[in-house]
Protein backbone atom coordinates (compact mmCIF):
# COMPACT_ATOMS: atom_id res chain seq x y z
CA UNK A 1 0.00 0.00 0.00
CA UNK A 2 1.59 3.37 -0.78
CA UNK A 3 0.22 6.28 0.70
CA UNK A 4 2.67 8.68 -0.12
CA UNK A 5 4.96 10.31 -3.36
CA UNK A 6 7.72 11.49 -2.64
CA UNK A 7 11.58 10.98 -1.80
CA UNK A 8 13.63 11.08 1.32
CA UNK A 9 16.30 13.23 1.79
CA UNK A 10 18.76 10.70 0.28
CA UNK A 11 16.66 11.04 -2.97
CA UNK A 12 15.24 7.25 -2.03
CA UNK A 13 11.26 6.47 -2.08
CA UNK A 14 11.09 4.77 0.97
CA UNK A 15 7.66 3.85 -0.31
CA UNK A 16 9.07 1.23 -3.02
CA UNK A 17 11.69 -0.24 -0.81
CA UNK A 18 9.00 -1.08 1.49
CA UNK A 19 7.09 -2.61 -1.70
CA UNK A 20 10.30 -4.75 -2.57
CA UNK A 21 10.48 -6.02 0.87
CA UNK A 22 6.36 -6.70 1.26
CA UNK A 23 7.51 -8.82 -2.38
CA UNK A 24 9.93 -10.42 -0.42
CA UNK A 25 8.17 -11.62 1.92
CA UNK A 26 5.51 -12.81 -0.15
CA UNK A 27 7.90 -15.16 -2.78
CA UNK A 28 9.28 -16.25 0.82
CA UNK A 29 6.04 -17.55 2.18
CA UNK A 30 4.84 -18.35 -1.16
CA UNK A 31 1.79 -16.04 -1.23
CA UNK A 32 0.01 -13.62 -3.67
CA UNK A 33 1.66 -10.01 -3.60
CA UNK A 34 -1.05 -6.99 -4.53
CA UNK A 35 -0.29 -3.34 -5.04
CA UNK A 36 -3.01 -0.71 -4.17
CA UNK A 37 -1.65 3.25 -4.29
CA UNK A 38 -3.83 5.52 -2.16
CA UNK A 39 -1.72 8.54 -2.46
CA UNK A 40 -4.85 11.02 -3.65
CA UNK A 41 -7.04 9.84 -0.88
CA UNK A 42 -4.27 10.13 2.09
CA UNK A 43 -3.84 13.78 0.81
CA UNK A 44 -7.46 14.74 1.20
CA UNK A 45 -8.08 12.56 3.99
CA UNK A 46 -5.02 12.46 6.22
CA UNK A 47 -2.20 15.24 4.88
CA UNK A 48 -4.78 18.08 4.57
CA UNK A 49 -6.17 17.25 8.10
CA UNK A 50 -2.72 17.41 9.26
CA UNK A 51 -1.90 20.68 7.49
CA UNK A 52 -5.12 22.30 9.03
CA UNK A 53 -4.80 21.34 12.87
CA UNK A 54 -0.82 22.59 12.81
CA UNK A 55 -2.00 25.91 11.33
CA UNK A 56 -4.24 26.14 14.18
CA UNK A 57 -1.44 25.59 16.98
CA UNK A 58 -2.25 21.52 17.57
CA UNK A 59 -0.54 18.80 17.30
CA UNK A 60 -2.39 16.12 15.60
CA UNK A 61 -1.43 12.23 15.04
CA UNK A 62 -1.50 11.40 11.48
CA UNK A 63 -1.79 7.75 12.14
CA UNK A 64 -5.03 7.69 13.94
CA UNK A 65 -6.57 9.45 11.03
CA UNK A 66 -4.53 7.11 8.51
CA UNK A 67 -6.16 4.15 10.26
CA UNK A 68 -9.51 5.40 10.31
CA UNK A 69 -9.62 6.53 6.81
CA UNK A 70 -7.04 4.69 4.63
CA UNK A 71 -5.69 1.31 6.47
CA UNK A 72 -9.51 0.29 7.70
CA UNK A 73 -11.30 1.66 4.98
CA UNK A 74 -10.31 2.24 1.99
CA UNK A 75 -7.75 -0.85 1.72
CA UNK A 76 -10.39 -2.64 4.20
CA UNK A 77 -12.90 -2.30 1.41
CA UNK A 78 -10.49 -3.21 -1.35
CA UNK A 79 -9.38 -6.49 1.08
CA UNK A 80 -12.82 -7.78 0.99
CA UNK A 81 -14.77 -6.03 -2.27
CA UNK A 82 -12.12 -7.04 -4.78
CA UNK A 83 -9.97 -9.60 -3.07
CA UNK A 84 -13.38 -11.47 -1.54
CA UNK A 85 -10.96 -11.35 1.76
CA UNK A 86 -13.31 -12.89 4.84
CA UNK A 87 -11.21 -10.95 6.91
CA UNK A 88 -7.92 -8.54 7.00
CA UNK A 89 -4.59 -9.10 9.02
CA UNK A 90 -2.28 -6.21 10.01
CA UNK A 91 0.96 -6.50 11.75
CA UNK A 92 -0.48 -3.52 14.40
CA UNK A 93 0.34 -5.15 18.30
CA UNK A 94 -3.68 -4.87 20.24
CA UNK A 95 -6.03 -7.31 21.02
CA UNK A 96 -9.78 -7.45 20.49
CA UNK A 97 -12.86 -8.32 22.32
CA UNK A 98 -13.68 -11.11 19.41
CA UNK A 99 -10.37 -12.39 19.37
CA UNK A 100 -9.94 -16.59 20.28
CA UNK A 101 -7.49 -16.34 22.97
CA UNK A 102 -5.79 -19.38 22.90
CA UNK A 103 -4.36 -18.27 19.15
CA UNK A 104 -2.13 -15.45 21.07
CA UNK A 105 -0.36 -18.15 23.01
CA UNK A 106 3.11 -17.86 21.92
CA UNK A 107 3.35 -20.92 19.93
CA UNK A 108 2.13 -22.06 16.69
CA UNK A 109 -1.67 -22.58 16.48
CA UNK A 110 -3.67 -23.30 13.21
CA UNK A 111 -7.07 -21.06 13.36
CA UNK A 112 -10.33 -22.65 13.39
CA UNK A 113 -12.22 -22.72 10.17
CA UNK A 114 -15.11 -19.80 10.05
CA UNK A 115 -13.50 -18.14 12.73
CA UNK A 116 -14.20 -14.41 10.82
CA UNK A 117 -17.73 -16.00 9.37
CA UNK A 118 -19.16 -16.31 13.06
CA UNK A 119 -18.02 -12.51 13.70
CA UNK A 120 -20.19 -11.41 11.54
CA UNK A 121 -23.66 -11.93 13.02
CA UNK A 122 -22.15 -10.57 16.23
CA UNK A 123 -23.85 -7.01 16.96
CA UNK A 124 -22.10 -6.29 20.39
CA UNK A 125 -19.62 -3.44 20.35
CA UNK A 126 -16.25 -4.88 19.48
CA UNK A 127 -13.22 -3.56 22.08
CA UNK A 128 -9.57 -2.94 21.96
CA UNK A 129 -7.58 -4.76 24.10
CA UNK A 130 -4.18 -3.72 24.98
CA UNK A 131 -1.34 -6.09 23.69
CA UNK A 132 0.66 -8.34 25.52
CA UNK A 133 3.06 -6.88 24.76
CA UNK A 134 2.60 -3.43 26.62
CA UNK A 135 6.04 -1.72 25.20
CA UNK A 136 4.66 -1.99 21.52
CA UNK A 137 0.96 -1.99 22.34
CA UNK A 138 -0.90 0.26 19.36
CA UNK A 139 -4.55 0.66 20.58
CA UNK A 140 -4.37 4.75 21.17
CA UNK A 141 -3.27 4.76 17.36
CA UNK A 142 -6.37 2.21 16.90
CA UNK A 143 -9.27 4.34 18.34
CA UNK A 144 -11.16 5.59 15.94
CA UNK A 145 -11.39 2.55 13.83
CA UNK A 146 -14.65 1.29 12.95
CA UNK A 147 -16.69 -1.27 14.46
CA UNK A 148 -17.29 -2.99 11.34
CA UNK A 149 -13.97 -3.06 10.10
CA UNK A 150 -13.00 -3.92 13.72
CA UNK A 151 -15.34 -7.06 13.04
CA UNK A 152 -13.33 -8.70 10.77
CA UNK A 153 -9.61 -7.43 11.38
CA UNK A 154 -7.24 -10.17 12.88
CA UNK A 155 -4.06 -8.62 14.64
CA UNK A 156 -2.03 -11.65 14.87
CA UNK A 157 1.28 -9.96 16.90
CA UNK A 158 -1.02 -9.05 19.77
CA UNK A 159 -0.38 -11.60 22.23
CA UNK A 160 3.25 -12.02 21.26
CA UNK A 161 6.29 -9.77 22.59
CA UNK A 162 8.47 -8.31 19.98
CA UNK A 163 10.93 -10.66 20.59
CA UNK A 164 9.07 -13.90 19.85
CA UNK A 165 7.91 -12.16 16.64
CA UNK A 166 11.68 -11.53 15.59
CA UNK A 167 12.07 -15.16 16.40
CA UNK A 168 9.84 -16.25 13.93
CA UNK A 169 10.80 -13.82 11.44
CA UNK A 170 14.05 -15.79 11.74
CA UNK A 171 12.92 -19.23 10.89
CA UNK A 172 10.71 -18.12 7.97
CA UNK A 173 14.06 -16.76 6.45
CA UNK A 174 13.03 -12.96 7.12
CA UNK A 175 15.98 -11.57 7.34
CA UNK A 176 15.95 -8.71 5.03
CA UNK A 177 12.95 -7.42 7.34
CA UNK A 178 15.17 -8.00 10.46
CA UNK A 179 17.51 -6.08 9.56
CA UNK A 180 15.39 -2.71 9.05
CA UNK A 181 15.41 -0.70 11.95
CA UNK A 182 11.78 0.09 13.56
CA UNK A 183 10.01 3.10 11.65
CA UNK A 184 9.97 6.28 14.53
CA UNK A 185 7.95 9.09 14.29
CA UNK A 186 5.98 11.08 11.28
CA UNK A 187 5.97 8.53 8.41
CA UNK A 188 5.50 11.22 5.08
CA UNK A 189 8.61 12.88 6.99
CA UNK A 190 11.18 10.18 7.56
CA UNK A 191 14.45 11.48 8.30
CA UNK A 192 13.79 14.62 7.29
CA UNK A 193 14.21 18.18 9.46
CA UNK A 194 10.75 18.17 10.41
CA UNK A 195 10.96 22.52 10.59
CA UNK A 196 11.85 22.49 7.10
CA UNK A 197 9.37 19.69 5.62
CA UNK A 198 6.13 22.15 7.31
CA UNK A 199 7.31 25.28 5.74
CA UNK A 200 7.26 23.77 2.59
CA UNK A 201 3.41 23.62 3.07
CA UNK A 202 2.62 26.83 5.81
CA UNK A 203 3.56 30.20 5.33
CA UNK A 204 6.26 30.97 8.25
CA UNK A 205 5.09 33.26 10.39
CA UNK A 206 8.28 34.82 12.52
CA UNK A 207 7.66 35.40 16.29
CA UNK A 208 9.68 35.50 19.29
CA UNK A 209 10.55 33.17 22.19
CA UNK A 210 9.95 34.72 25.30
CA UNK A 211 10.45 33.75 28.80
CA UNK A 212 7.82 33.06 30.81
CA UNK A 213 9.80 34.08 33.74
CA UNK A 214 10.67 37.37 33.23
CA UNK A 215 9.33 38.07 29.81
CA UNK A 216 12.57 38.69 28.34
CA UNK A 217 12.93 37.92 24.20
CA UNK A 218 15.36 34.91 24.05
CA UNK A 219 15.17 34.65 20.10
CA UNK A 220 13.15 34.19 17.40
CA UNK A 221 11.45 31.33 15.15
CA UNK A 222 9.87 30.48 11.91
CA UNK A 223 6.18 29.95 13.15
CA UNK A 224 4.81 29.57 16.45
CA UNK A 225 2.82 26.37 15.16
CA UNK A 226 5.95 24.57 14.61
CA UNK A 227 6.30 24.10 18.53
CA UNK A 228 4.17 21.70 20.42
CA UNK A 229 3.54 22.18 24.59
CA UNK A 230 6.77 20.41 26.62
CA UNK A 231 8.86 20.33 23.59
CA UNK A 232 12.48 21.03 23.73
CA UNK A 233 12.93 24.83 21.87
CA UNK A 234 16.14 25.33 20.20
CA UNK A 235 16.97 28.55 20.47
CA UNK A 236 19.87 30.26 18.98
CA UNK A 237 22.86 31.31 20.92
CA UNK A 238 21.76 29.56 24.28
CA UNK A 239 23.23 26.04 25.86
CA UNK A 240 20.67 25.54 28.42
CA UNK A 241 17.49 23.53 27.58
CA UNK A 242 14.29 25.57 26.95
CA UNK A 243 10.61 24.31 26.77
CA UNK A 244 7.88 25.47 24.90
CA UNK A 245 4.64 25.78 28.27
CA UNK A 246 2.61 27.88 26.28
CA UNK A 247 1.74 30.13 22.68
CA UNK A 248 0.01 32.85 21.38
CA UNK A 249 -1.32 32.57 18.03
CA UNK A 250 -2.22 35.66 17.55
CA UNK A 251 1.21 37.92 18.14
CA UNK A 252 2.86 34.59 17.30
CA UNK A 253 4.92 34.36 20.28
CA UNK A 254 6.16 31.26 21.67
CA UNK A 255 6.42 31.32 25.75
CA UNK A 256 9.36 28.82 27.29
CA UNK A 257 10.81 28.24 30.55
CA UNK A 258 14.37 26.86 31.10
CA UNK A 259 15.15 23.49 32.25
CA UNK A 260 15.75 24.81 36.25
CA UNK A 261 12.30 27.20 36.08
CA UNK A 262 10.59 23.98 34.75
CA UNK A 263 11.88 22.24 37.98
CA UNK A 264 10.66 24.94 40.02
CA UNK A 265 7.47 25.20 38.43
Amino acid sequence: MKNWDSLDEHGVCTADRDCEDAYRVCQILDIPFHQVSYVKEYWNDVFSDFLSEYEKGRTPNPDIVCNKHIKFSCFFHYAVDNLGADAVATGHYARTSLEDEEVFQQKHIRRPEGLFRNRFEVRNAVKLLQAADSFKDQTFFLSQVSQDALRRTLFPLGGLTKDFVKKIAAENRLHHVLQKKESMGICFVGKRNFENFILQYLQPRPGKFISIEDSTVLGTHKGWFLYTLGQRAKISGLREPWYVVEKDGTKGDVFVVSGAGLLDR
